[in-house]
């Protein structure tokens, strides 16, 4: 069973390459901590700041266009964890049908807060990353 999450915080380094947003079981105490790529994270921090780009960035087009294919985005999930890599879907609704699109968890993040819609981590995903700590 998937596991709600919210976003917690986001730290950006100002000299590294390597990025973190931390995401919070929401009816607990578990945290998911997840290394995102400066991109990723200046378009989260953006949204967090309540900054719109005068231009739509990459998340934010990518959201027009699924709206204008009229889906819209039901909620992500990171999905799954293979050899330290983690995996993520998009979950997209129309109409009763359903679509689960790969992404990458940074991207399905960040356009999971451009989109203000549920993430949620795979609980075996969890359990893993609060295993290694």
């Amino acid at each position: 069973m998937p596991v709600r999450m919210e976003l917690s915080r986001i730290l950006i380094r100002e000299n590294v390459d390597a990025h973190v947003v931390e995401l919070r079981e929401v009816d607990g105490d578990r945290v998911f901590p997840i290394v995102i790529g400066l991109n990723e994270a200046a378009a989260i921090n953006r949204r967090l700041m309540g900054e719109e780009p005068p231009r739509p960035q990459t998340h934010e087009l990518l959201a027009n266009i699924i709206t204008e294919l009229g889906w819209k985005i039901d909620h992500i999930i990171i999905s799954d964890l293979h050899d330290h890599t983690f995996f993520a879907r998009l979950v997209l609704k129309k109409n009763g049908d359903s679509k689960d699109i790969d992404s990458r968890p940074s991207d399905a993040i960040a356009l999971g807060i451009a989109t203000n819609v549920p993430i949620f981590v795979a609980e075996h995903v969890l359990e893993e990353v609060c295993k290694e700590d």
